[in-house]
């Protein structure tokens, strides 16, 4: 079973939290997963960190080699391997463009959020897990689609702030 005593460490990274309902929805379902799962991990000494990531433009999403949003990662590893996405009309409208975000896997359904579920098995397997969390890859590329929205948000932004002054 569990190391008595384990860290656990679950960095969820998005786009936005204001407008995009995926990205609340999923930060919803990963509050209650750990409701879900807090006796266990309780019960095994389990430390949680949950670190909650903004990622605001191609560089940081290249330095946490973020491949789509939201994504859930816990010790390291997302809880869904293959990136499957769909339009997300909350970011299309957030930057003024086309925006696809992820679209979860989970027992055969596809979910435009995570169901806590998915996420308490993830956070239930790494409590299992002995191995040590995965190095970042060094030659990620920020996906095209990413990409576009970091770029037509700035344009918004700049576009906005040229007119008012801010």
């Amino acid at each position: 079973m569990a190391i008595t005593g384990k860290a656990i460490v679950i960095d969820f990274l998005y786009l936005d939290l204001t407008v995009c309902d995926r990205c609340q929805g999923t930060e919803a379902s990963l509050a209650k997963a750990l409701e879900q799962v807090g006796g266990l991990l309780q019960a095994a000494g389990a430390t949680v960190q949950v670190n909650t990531i903004n990622v605001v433009n191609e560089e940081q999403a290249q330095r946490l080699a973020f491949a789509s949003s939201p994504t859930i990662r816990v010790n390291g590893r997302d809880i869904q391997l293959e990136v499957k996405e769909s339009n997300c009309d909350s970011c299309g409208d957030l930057c003024g463009s086309t925006v696809d975000c992820r679209v979860w896997l989970h027992e055969g359904q596809e979910y435009v959020v995570p169901p806590p579920e998915m996420i308490a098995e993830a956070i239930i397997w790494a409590l299992e897990d002995n191995q040590e969390p995965p190095i970042l890859p060094v030659d990620f590329e920020v996906p095209e689609n990413l990409q576009r929205f970091f770029s037509e948000l700035r344009q918004k932004e700049h576009i906005k702030c040229s007119c008012c002054g801010d």
